[in-house]
Parts: C-alpha cells; sequence; structure tokens
C-alpha cells in the first residue's frame, strides 16, 4: 500500500457562496484519493463590499476557522486538515489582506488576481481586451512582490474572460516579463486542475506557460480548486504527467507557509484512483 504523500492545496466552503459541501466531506474525498492532507482555501473577505457575491463577509471570517477545525479533528490521524486563505490581489487593499492574514495561523495563502469580478472590472476594463490581459498578468507579478502570497492561484485565468481574444502568441512576451518578475520573489505558482471546466478547456497555465515557468525554476503547487468534494485532487495524474513534461522532476505543498518538496514520481505512486 502507498504512503500518503499529497496536499490539496486549493478547495472552497459554502461560505464562499459558490461552492457545496462541507470541509468535512473534502476531508473525506481527501483520504479516498490517497492524500496525507487538505488545505482549504476559500475566497477571503475584502473591504468596503468588494465582491461580495463571491466570497465570505468578514463577520464570518471567524465561522471558516471553526469550520475547518471540525473537520481536522473529526479527521485527526487520518487526513492532515490545514486552514489557508485564497486572497484577492487587488491593488489598495494589501494593508487589509496584511491584517487578515496575521490574525490566526495559517498554512497556505494563494494570491488571486480576479478579473472577472465587477470592481476590477469598472476600474482597470477600457474596452481593449489585449490590454486588459496585459494588465493581468502586470498585477500578478505585483502580487508576487508584494510578499503577502506563498503561491499564485490559476495564473492565466484571464483567458477565459474573453476567448475569442485569447492569443498566446500575442502576449507570450509580457507573459514572460511578469515571470521574470515573479521568479526573482521566490513565490511558486499553482497548477490548477480546474481549468479544463472553463471556456479554454485546459489546465492553468496551459503547456507553454509551464515550460516558460520550468525554464526560471519557478516552484509549481498543485490545485483542483474544488468547489465540491468530489473534485478534491480531480486530474492530478494527468497534472503530474504535464508537469514531466515541462521538465519537472517535483511538485510542492506548503505548510506553516514553508514549501514542502515531493519527487513526481513519489507523489503519482501515492495517488489512489478515483
Amino acid at each position: 500500500m502507498s504512503v500518503p504523500l499529497l496536499y490539496e492545496s486549493h478547495c472552497h466552503t459554502p461560505l464562499c457562496k459558490h461552492a457545496v459541501g462541507l470541509p468535512v466531506e473534502y476531508a473525506a474525498q481527501a483520504a479516498a484519493r490517497g492524500l496525507k492532507g487538505i488545505i482549504f482555501t476559500c475566497h477571503t473577505p475584502l473591504p468596503d463590499g468588494i465582491s461580495a457575491g463571491v466570497r465570505m463577509r468578514p463577520d464570518q471570517y471567524e465561522d471558516y476557522v471553526a469550520l475547518v477545525a471540525e473537520a481536522r479533528n473529526q479527521f485527526a490521524g487520518h487526513v492532515d486538515v490545514r486552514l489557508g486563505l485564497e486572497s484577492d490581489y487587488f491593488p489598495g487593499t494589501e494593508k487589509w489582506l496584511e491584517r487578515l492574514h496575521a490574525k490566526v495561523p495559517l498554512h497556505h495563502v494563494l494570491g488571486s488576481v480576479h478579473m472577472q469580478v465587477p470592481e476590477y472590472k469598472e476600474r482597470y476594463f477600457t474596452g481593449d481586451w489585449f490590454e486588459y490581459q496585459k494588465t493581468y498578468f502586470t498585477h500578478l507579478a505585483e502580487s508576487a512582490e508584494t510578499g503577502l502570497f506563498d503561491t499564485l492561484a490559476h495564473p492565466h485565468l484571464v483567458k477565459n474572460e474573453a476567448p475569442a481574444d485569447w492569443n498566446w502568441a500575442r502576449i507570450e512576451p509580457h507573459v514572460q516579463r511578469a515571470l521574470d518578475r515573479i521568479a526573482a520573489t521566490g513565490v511558486a505558482m499553482e497548477l490548477n486542475t480546474s481549468g479544463r471546466q472553463k471556456a479554454i478547456p485546459e489546465f492553468n497555465p496551459n503547456p507553454s506557460m509551464l515550460r516558460l515557468m520550468r525554464e526560471r525554476d519557478i516552484p509549481v503547487v498543485l490545485g483542483a480548486d474544488a468547489h465540491r468534494p468530489g473534485r478534491v485532487a480531480e486530474g492530478y495524474e494527468d497534472a503530474l504527467a504535464a508537469l514531466t513534461a515541462a521538465g519537472y522532476t517535483e511538485i510542492n505543498f506548503f505548510l506553516d507557509r514553508q514549501r514542502q518538496t515531493v519527487a513526481i514520481p513519489a507523489a503519482l505512486a501515492s495517488l489512489r484512483p478515483v
């Protein structure tokens, strides 16, 4: 029997208003998939009602901590349940996030640029999709440079906002400049398997961007972005194969906000089939 090694590093709770299932159900799926642990990273609250429709309210943060603690207690000795956050990089909210991240010990903080939320779009979209894509990658680099985040989530999410206007060859030079800045910070980036369910159905990032990340020795964290229990660790086998094809030999996760590394062959052997 294989030894559990991997963690699910990106999953949600019903507090974000667009996920279903309690943390104990997600933890049960982690056990079924042969994971060592699961780190909950629900959408952080933001000030002034920003993007309030898809995240917990500020006064629900303690409820979130308690929900995860309940799952941790129930699965003690079986699945290592940890508390994290998916925090938005929305310029101007950095001090808010800094205070929020310091409230309770966190194990993994994902940084996300959610360019689809109305407040972000109102501020930065001028009607030119290519300029919007460039802004997104600039903000992705800026988010790494804040020092607030361990990993950058779904790092070319912007392609799904206007798929007909996504041209990799055109945007690639801007992506490379952003990756140069990210690599200089040491921040990890996520391979998000939920990308296969989006408008452009492929892992996020795609193989081309993964290769650029590998050329810069940017560490990769695996996450399914699970919004329902059955999606925990979904696509991990294919994702590990994609990382190998890009030249990676290791996969990572964070505990106590410190990066942990597992060899890809060992990680693959540890998984249980669905």
